[in-house]
């Protein structure tokens, strides 16, 4: 370990990464006694994809994360794929031999991915911690899913309490997914298929309410289905059959969010469902480590003239890392004029709401790449970041933004998270510039903070 590490040049300073080698999909994500936990597919021993293992990294805060020890390690059943944890309150599987309660990792062996696995299948196993997640041992009766097409895989549990079942939402091949319940763990009873079109890998299942919508005084609660490039299903689910109502739709139109998953055990007090995404894709030259994680988001669910959508925004904690503030209020945009030429750095939280007006483009230039809200005539209202496009209507003849600079990603979040883009850039060392510009007329900014950032490698 070197004095540099962490703030290596394009190090990302708010999402994780490990401290050294590849990183993909974020794994595992549960919460337990003040730990918010996240296992990442990793590869301890080199830069590149390979020898898949469960890394890990804990935080109280979903900002400022602290790596341990690898989780699960290759055996002969196949390497360490992506998978999903609980927390097993019950203790259903009967595995608790402490005070606390049993962390269970539900993940894929993928066999014949190393020497020690040739021959064997991709199969579903477990493993469990009763020691808050420092240390692990694998079920000694693996796999508890056997081998059922190609390379299934991908596991997502989650508990179903009116029928007191664990439900799994597995990836079969193509566009085909399984469900999945068992009483405890171990046995696995299939309930039913599902095919969701231009979807694949990584899928996750959860319940959540409809915000500002309440049926005889309970929140109207809706099951969502994503994939690992986050297009979703909401529907219903009893136990037994979920029904998709609607979907597949897309909340993340940018070019780096793959593999997403949500956190299993937050407190009934919070009560918020939080997403992670592995930005997918993302470049690193000359750095010991190689790939990130997305900034924590929330997700929330909405009725809308179209129907019901999920939103995404980031959570409130990067409110944390807030340094100093540059504020503008009810400020007239000309052709011309950059209200941000001062500004110079490469960490912000920008927040803008505005009216295009008489303007025909809206761009911020963030160290040289620009994103552009763009109005042409009265129909095409569209949204453009780091070469991806997403349509995005006025609302009540705004718009509001949220964009996340961090040294090697850009993520914009609009209108309340109706739509988000989550992507990685890899900007000049030296172009450490901001620019707010309007083409084609004047824009009113009713609105603009932009909040330097302190790092959370401290």
């Amino acid at each position: 370990m070197t004095s540099n590490l962490y703030h290596e040049t394009y190090r990302p300073q708010f999402h994780f990464s490990p401290r050294q080698n590849w990183t993909n999909d974020p794994n595992g994500l549960v919460y337990y006694k003040g730990e918010y936990h996240l296992f990442f597919q990793h590869n301890p021993f080199g830069i590149d994809w390979g020898n898949m293992t469960w890394g890990h990294a804990i935080s109280p805060d979903l900002v400022h994360w602290q790596q341990l020890p690898n989780a699960l390690e290759p055996d002969s059943l196949g390497t360490i794929f992506s998978g999903s944890a609980v927390v097993d309150w019950r203790n259903t599987a009967g595995f608790q031999s402490g005070d606390d309660e049993v962390l269970v990792a539900i993940y894929t062996a993928a066999g014949n991915t190393s020497e020690a696995s040739q021959g064997q299948p991709f199969t579903q196993c477990i493993a469990y911690s009763n020691d808050r997640g420092r240390t692990w041992t694998k079920y000694a009766g693996n796999p508890v899913l056997g081998h059922i097409v190609k390379e299934n895989r991908d596991p997502k549990v989650v508990w179903h309490a009116p029928t007191s079942q664990w439900i799994m939402a597995l990836y079969k091949d193509a566009e085909t997914y399984a469900f999945f319940a068992s009483p405890d763990l171990k046995a696995w009873t299939h309930l039913h298929d599902i095919d969701v079109p231009g979807c694949t890998e990584c899928p996750d299942f959860f319940e959540m309410p409809i915000l500002d919508h309440r049926d005889n005084g309970s929140p109207d609660m809706r099951w969502v289905f994503t994939s690992a490039n986050g297009r979703y299903l909401v529907g219903s689910f009893d136990g037994h059959r979920f029904i998709p109502e609607t979907g597949p739709h897309q909340v993340d139109f940018g070019a780096n969010y793959y593999a997403v998953q949500s956190y299993s055990d937050i407190p009934p007090h919070d009560g918020r469902r939080i997403q992670i995404a592995w930005m997918a894709g993302g470049k690193y030259p000359d750095m010991p480590f190689n790939q990130q994680m997305s900034f924590p988001c929330e997700l929330t669910l909405h009725r809308s003239p179209i129907g019901l959508r999920l939103c995404r925004t980031p959570v409130r904690e990067i409110e944390q890392l807030h340094a100093r503030a540059h504020v503008w209020r009810e400020l007239a945009l000309q052709p011309g004029s950059n209200p941000l030429s001062a500004i110079r750095g490469d960490l912000f939280d920008i927040r803008i709401e505005f009216e295009p007006a008489d303007a025909t483009e809206i761009n911020f230039t963030v160290r040289g790449e620009t994103m552009t809200y763009a109005v042409d005539g009265k129909t095409l209202k569209t949204l453009t970041s780091l070469g991806k496009s997403a349509p995005l209507d006025l609302d009540d003849g705004r718009i509001k933004l949220q964009i996340l600079v961090d040294r090697s990603s850009l993520e914009v979040f609009a209108n309340d998270g109706k739509v988000s883009m989550t992507s990685c850039f890899l900007p000049q060392p030296d172009d450490l510039s901001l620019s707010l510009t309007a083409a084609g007329g004047t824009a009113r900014i009713h609105t603009l903070d932009v909040y330097e950032l302190n790092t959370a490698w401290r």
